[in-house]
């Protein structure tokens, strides 16, 4: 059994990252659209707070470690949030 050398094995090892799908620049949770909610979110110059509604909806129940109530429920509590603040509350009461 011969010992690979430290190039090829850095060689093999760098063809192999590069076969796998990039995580953070194409999450899969959002394959599913023609664009990233991101892109929306930006190019529209939505708030903190819509942008994140926008966000959870578009992934409810697409992303691998988390279940479809727990991203609507977080949706729910930005929206929340926002309607403490139009009516003078902190966001977080």
């Amino acid at each position: 059994m011969t010992q690979e050398k430290h190039e090829d094995y850095m060689t093999r090892r760098l063809e192999q990252a590069e076969q796998q799908p990039d995580v953070i620049k194409n999450p899969r949770h959002y394959e599913q659209y023609e664009f990233e909610p991101v892109s929306f979110i930006m190019k529209n110059e939505l708030s903190f707070w819509m942008g994140n509604v926008i966000k959870y909806v578009m992934r409810a129940g697409t992303k691998d470690d988390t279940d479809e109530v727990q991203d609507l429920k977080k949706a729910i509590r930005y929206i929340e949030m926002r309607i403490n603040q139009l009516e003078g509350r902190e966001p977080n009461e």
